[in-house]
């Protein structure tokens, strides 16, 4: 039996990626402000709804190379990191500009692929959008194109907005884009081409009937959105595609717009859960009575909860997590073996006098953890 549509007013965390082809007029290469106008309001809604909202934006390139006279054309590594230099100001005031009305504070987040495939680097980045959610605040996150090499040629926002949907958890994921769905060909070259209205499973057959990129401005096609539907699933994150041109794309969804739903088994908490269970682990940290009761009613472990730690491990990486009576399970340790070694059994408020710096309360968060 086909499993149910999801329903955009139920998520409660959303990633939204915008591709540069709606943020930026592809013939003036000036911001389409009315259209962000529009989105602004979209975004507004879906936080009065309780949801946190992080935005993944295209557009940086295609503005600055606007600014520069650079033409629409490809254009070489080092011009295209100088576009991304002038852009992401415009690109950042832009949003700013468009929230504020709605008493939306936004944030300014740049991030490489390559932050989420560093443990270190990827806790750092999760830590912040966390933080930032935690204000009220809507991250616009961006690739950091002015340093990017690779990932400035090869690299694109469809992706990257499915590991910021990884990293924060999110349970939705929408990819605003100049088609309307995932088709079994290209519409514009096969007039027999069917839309599907959802992707139960990622199977070889639709990998196949994957296309190339259709727009002038955007880097991504629709081979990128499956890579970044993967990704999503696995994780226990639906993603949407949709034509997002129109003045309220998340309202428009909301209320039925075309689109494809690729649907995930799970939630995002259990799949990211499997995750840490399945690491090879590089380290012990053994606990008291008291802390794995703690543990074991979904609270964090702190370091004054922490009797001995063995192995070596880096900020970051996976650690057993042993109690009186044998293994309770295993998480990410924020801190390094030796850091660990240093702060076992005091209090959190000791760890800035002990480490000379003020280090993060739990040395293993609860959302880090699988028990």
């Amino acid at each position: 039996m086909e499993r149910r549509r999801p329903a955009l007013a139920d998520a409660s965390r959303l990633v939204v990626k915008i591709g540069s082809a709606l943020l930026v007029d592809r013939t003036t290469g000036s911001l389409r402000e009315e259209w962000l106008t529009g989105l602004a309001q979209d975004v507004a809604d879906t936080r009065a709804r309780g949801a946190g909202v992080i935005l993944v934006s295209s557009g940086s390139i295609a503005l600055g190379r606007a600014t520069l006279g650079l033409g629409t054309g490809p254009l070489p590594l080092e011009q295209s990191q100088a576009a991304a230099a002038v852009g992401q100001i415009g690109l950042a005031r832009a949003y700013q500009t468009a929230l504020a009305p709605h008493g939306i504070t936004a944030a300014q987040v740049l991030v490489t692929l390559e932050d989420s495939e560093d443990r270190r680097r990827y806790l750092n980045t999760r830590a912040t959008l966390e933080t930032l959610l935690g204000f009220g605040v809507v991250p616009i996150v961006n690739e950091n194109d002015t340093i990017a090499t690779d990932e400035i040629r090869f690299g694109d926002n469809d992706r990257l907005a499915a590991q910021i949907a990884v990293t924060v958890g999110a349970d939705q994921l929408v990819l605003l884009s100049d088609v309307d769905g995932f088709y079994s060909a290209n519409p514009t070259e096969d007039a027999s081409a069917r839309r599907y209205e959802v992707v139960e499973h990622i199977t070889a057959e639709i990998e196949a009937q994957a296309g190339d990129a259709a727009s002038g401005l955007s880097r991504g096609g629709m081979k990128t959105k499956l890579m970044a539907a993967k990704t999503a699933t696995k994780a226990g994150c639906a993603l949407a595609i949709t034509e997002g041109s129109v003045h309220r794309p998340l309202r428009a969804l909301q209320d039925g717009a075309n689109c494809t739903w690729f649907l995930t088994e799970g939630d995002p908490q259990t799949a990211r859960k499997r995750w840490i269970a399945s690491m090879k682990p590089r380290g012990e940290v053994t606990v008291d009575a008291g802390a794995a009761r703690a543990l074991t009613s979904g609270r964090s472990l702190l370091p004054a909860g922490v009797t001995a730690v063995s192995g070596r491990f880096g900020r970051g990486e996976p650690v057993t997590i042993l109690g009186p009576d044998g293994r309770l399970g295993q998480g990410l340790c924020r801190y390094t073996s030796a850091e660990a070694r240093a702060i076992a059994g005091h209090r959190s408020g000791d760890i800035e006098v002990i480490l000379g710096y003020p280090g993060r309360a739990a040395l293993i968060h609860r959302d880090d953890m699988a028990l």
